[in-house]
């Protein structure tokens, strides 16, 4: 049987399993289903404003009643240059082309319309729906923001893809590190766009333990019971699952984006910045295969909010070309049962398995 363990307590869990916060994926519903199963659900912000943030924790809160972790994303923001204008105009045409070349037709937006966010108003939401556990990717909470969550009794979650971050994670007062591989679906959470660790999960988790304090868990191609317990080994008290629950019945993936992942083979599953300037590791397609290596990628924000809308044609169109599908490494059955009795059976698998 799973144990207790720091992390449980802290999380005020029954088992240390935390449901990736895949923004575009977990809905306020599987947010739900996860804490329904005694794991911690996680809602995915991403950049979202305020009062979007908290339409969805209020959406969450009238489904359970248990402990869940909101997601923001902390990256700073490119100055808007000249040089940046003129890439933006020439990226908008080239990508209205290439997709008006493969019978989609999509007007992107202009760059003087696009709204960005800073986490300091996220955070204001938050802490006004009292929520009390907050995970964060891209960097590290400013020393304001961390004592601002510290003084309204918020836990902090930070990711690192490096011993180096993890280090500075640790230093700027986080209670908890995430410590995601290279073998993770979507975002890389790696402080820098450039360049990005590429170290794998399971040689970093055990370096990240011998130099770090804090509990850990483990983000990156966990989907079974023998995955979950390497983790364990190396030093993880915690283990968040994502692509597990890509084609749960509470995920907001459309059907035709579920039959894909049921089709994909390893060599098509890539590091791409293609769809937001950021790495992500997602399913290629026509759309990755312009981008990539190409002059029309913008940094993050950026080139996230000019291919928003084309995500958005493409899958109300039903076409997997133009949307970004991500996934981790790890190819495995990806079972349409609701994400608590997928929860409910990796729990059962791993009991099974070995005594925590």
């Amino acid at each position: 049987m799973f144990r207790k363990n720091e992390l449980t307590r802290l999380l005020r869990i029954d088992y240390p399993i935390i449901q990736a916060p895949m923004y575009g994926v977990s809905t306020p519903a599987m947010v739900a289903a996860a804490a329904n199963a005694g794991c911690l659900g996680s809602l995915p912000l991403a950049d979202l404003p305020a009062e979007k943030c908290t339409e969805l924790i209020q959406q969450t809160k009238q489904l359970t009643d248990k402990p869940f972790a909101v997601n923001i994303f902390v990256h700073a923001i490119p100055a808007i240059s000249d040089a940046l204008k003129a890439q933006y105009i020439t990226a908008k045409q080239y990508i209205e082309a290439l997709a008006k070349k493969h019978d989609l037709t999509v007007v992107l937006p202009p760059l003087d319309t696009i709204h960005l966010h800073s986490y300091h108003e996220q955070l204001d939401a938050i802490i006004a729906q009292d929520c009390k556990l907050v995970s964060f990717i891209f960097g590290t909470l400013d020393d304001a923001a961390i004592q601002q969550c510290k003084s309204h009794g918020i836990m902090l979650i930070g990711t690192c893809t490096s011993v180096e971050e993890a280090i500075l994670l640790e230093q700027s007062g986080v209670d908890i590190i995430c410590v995601q591989g290279l073998e993770a679906g979507g975002h890389r959470g790696s402080f820098a766009d450039e360049p990005v660790p590429k170290i794998g999960g399971l040689s970093l988790l055990p370096q990240v333990n011998d130099v770090v304090r804090v509990p850990l868990i483990y983000a990156g191609g966990i989907y079974d019971a023998k995955t979950l317990l390497a983790a364990k080994t190396l030093g993880a008290q915690g283990f968040q699952v994502g692509s597990l629950l890509l084609g749960s019945e509470e995920s907001a993936l459309q059907p035709f984006e579920k039959e894909r992942l049921k089709n994909v083979r390893e060599s098509e599953i890539i590091l791409t910045k293609s769809f937001s300037g950021r790495y992500a590791r997602g399913i290629k397609n026509v759309f990755t295969e312009a981008m990539d290596d190409s002059e029309f990628i913008l940094p993050y924000p950026y080139q996230n909010k000019l291919t928003n809308e084309l995500r958005r044609v493409s899958k109300a169109a039903g076409s997997a070309e133009f949307v970004s599908l991500w996934l981790g490494q790890s190819i495995h059955d990806f079972s349409g049962a609701s994400a608590t009795d997928i929860l409910k059976n990796l729990i059962s698998s791993v009991d099974a398995a070995a005594r925590f």
